[in-house]
């Protein structure tokens, strides 16, 4: 089986600090992807490069303590990619891709940190924008390889992935347009949700993000927010999968899938 784990770190320093190296001690994934690193090449090199035994690769943001994303894994991949826009959203560090190619197979894992919207207007245009260009990457990228997009996509797609759908009908991450933008993604797109291909009907444990304010984590107030989205042929190799709540390393939990091959 291979162990591959997605995770929005809110912060390598402060998620590493809140027991995130321990956890990863014990649950020996073969490949992590990491979102929302907050930091520098220069802060990572020293520390953060290797985490229980997986070597790091990363693209940060040109902004300091912002955004970023990265891979952790245990095998070498034959190209790093960083980046796939060449221009506004490659400078905030929202893409990584490593692939693995064989003669026979073309593989590619991809850590990628969608905007969040939440701040206001501009931020939500800037998600729209970020929703038009990866779109078309996407459906390139599946002409010639199998991938996996582990990531933050900032989207609760349907009703059942967040506690309080009707009371958030017009807030981001759950706009009607952000909605049909991952329909299609998923239908004609033809990715797979790779969570709801094993777990179609789950509502509370399906939660992976909660907010900060009153006691929403205490009360499972939460959001689906980090997504293993797969390829068909990849996606039918998925055989479990879990969320882990039992420590808290960040305002996200790690949600972790065992796949059917070798790497």
């Amino acid at each position: 089986m291979f162990t591959l784990t997605s995770l929005n770190l809110n912060g390598i320093r402060s998620a590493s600090s809140k027991g995130l190296q321990s956890w990863l001690d014990k649950a020996k994934p073969d490949c992590m992807c990491v979102q929302e690193i907050k930091a520098q090449e220069s802060d990572l090199v020293g520390s953060f490069e290797q985490l229980a035994g997986l070597n790091g690769y990363f693209q940060c943001a040109e902004k300091k303590g912002y955004s970023g994303v990265g891979i952790y894994t245990r095998h070498e991949p034959s190209h790093v990619i960083q980046g796939f826009d060449g221009g506004e959203f490659d400078a905030e560090g929202r893409y990584l891709e490593l692939r693995f190619d064989t003669p026979k197979r073309k593989l590619s894992l991809l850590s990628v940190y969608f905007p969040s919207g939440s701040s206001g207007p501009e931020r939500q245009e800037a998600k729209f924008r970020f929703l038009d260009v990866i779109y078309p990457h996407l459906m390139a990228l599946q002409q010639g390889r199998e991938f996996i997009l582990c990531g933050d996509v900032n989207i609760a797609h349907k009703e059942q992935d967040l506690k309080n759908w009707r009371g958030n009908k017009k807030n981001s991450g759950f706009l009607p347009e952000e909605r049909e933008w991952m329909t299609k993604l998923t239908t004609e797109g033809g990715l797979v949700d790779v969570y709801r291909q094993l777990h179609p009907d789950t509502i509370d444990a399906c939660y992976t993000w909660w907010s900060n304010r009153g006691q929403a984590y205490a009360n499972n107030v939460g959001w689906r927010l980090d997504y293993h989205l797969a390829t068909p042929a990849l996606a039918a190799l998925a055989k479990q999968v879990s969320i882990y709540k039992e420590e808290k390393f960040s305002d996200h939990a790690p949600i972790t899938l065992q796949y059917d091959m070798v790497v």
